[in-house]
């Protein structure tokens, strides 16, 4: 009885996981097919799942049209420096707050993890008149960046994961008279390779799809990133599905080939903040 239970349970989820599957798929799967039509058929409401005709005018229209390259570049550039920064910030700052004792550290830690319960757009505002007004940056790759440089959030998984490594070696650098950040540079980072690896996928994944507060701080068309420059994307006359749905593919094909080429980091990035020490 218990078995026929279990074999009844394993269906019903299998059942529902398809059903969420292709709930998920099928959006992804017409933008595809659709930047390849014209835009008639991508706008129809009888799409043809499998098109008579392809045509590469859509990605043609869209690169000619656009600055799709200087968008690209631009999403590119942040990605990577906000990647760059954050892995090794909150790396660091997660080492600290794992494995060095010193005054006030639980006492920072937690007033930095309350900050995570203040919802982002609460601070919008004062941080938009601040780079702007104050700061004069509006218009720059400073003021998309300078807010981003870290994430409290990285911050928590790197302490967790930190807490996880053992601190005999780190016993062991300081007998052999290793500096703090010799220790953390030549020690710590070596071992927590798969935590930084998830850290800079998650963070590379989150800005390249990050788009109000490019759209928010940025008022020329050199300056947009590619998911702003898509919604920017109009024409007077009519709008241009097809090449709309090819822009889309571009600024999406970057996660896919991440997703696929690192998708065990991923799997591991779901448990890398229930690590304890």
């Amino acid at each position: 009885m218990h078995s026929k239970s279990k074999t009844i349970f394993i269906t019903i989820a299998a059942a529902v996981l398809l059903v969420w599957v292709l709930i998920s798929i099928v959006p992804l799967y017409w933008m595809i097919i659709g930047s390849f039509q014209d835009s008639k058929a991508s706008a129809s409401f009888q799409p043809q799942w499998i098109p008579d005709v392809w045509s590469l005018a859509p990605y043609e229209r869209f690169f000619g049209k656009t600055l799709a390259l200087r968008w690209l570049g631009n999403s590119l550039f942040i990605s990577a420096v906000l990647t760059v920064t954050n892995v090794f910030l909150a790396s660091l700052a997660g080492y600290a707050f794992a494995k060095l004792n010193f005054p006030g550290r639980n006492s920072i830690f937690w007033i930095l993890l309350s900050t995570m319960m203040i919802p982002a757009q609460v601070t919008l505002i004062p941080l938009y008149v601040l780079m702007i007004n104050v700061f004069d940056l509006g218009n720059t790759y400073t003021a998309i960046l300078l807010p981003s440089l870290a994430s409290v959030g990285n911050i928590f998984l790197m302490k967790q994961y930190m807490s996880s490594l053992p601190t005999s070696l780190i016993h062991a650098a300081r007998i052999d008279a290793c500096s703090e950040f010799g220790i953390f540079w030549k020690v710590i980072l070596p071992m927590a390779k798969p935590g930084l690896a998830v850290l800079a996928i998650f963070t590379f994944v989150a800005s390249w799809n990050d788009f109000f507060w490019p759209l928010l701080v940025t008022s020329t068309n050199e300056m947009r990133t590619i998911q702003v420059g898509l919604s920017t994307f109009r024409f007077a006359e009519a709008t241009d599905f097809g090449a709309i749905m090819a822009g889309a593919t571009i600024g999406a094909l970057p996660m896919f080939i991440l997703f696929f080429s690192l998708q065990k980091y991923f799997l591991q990035g779901i448990t890398i903040g229930a690590v304890k020490g």
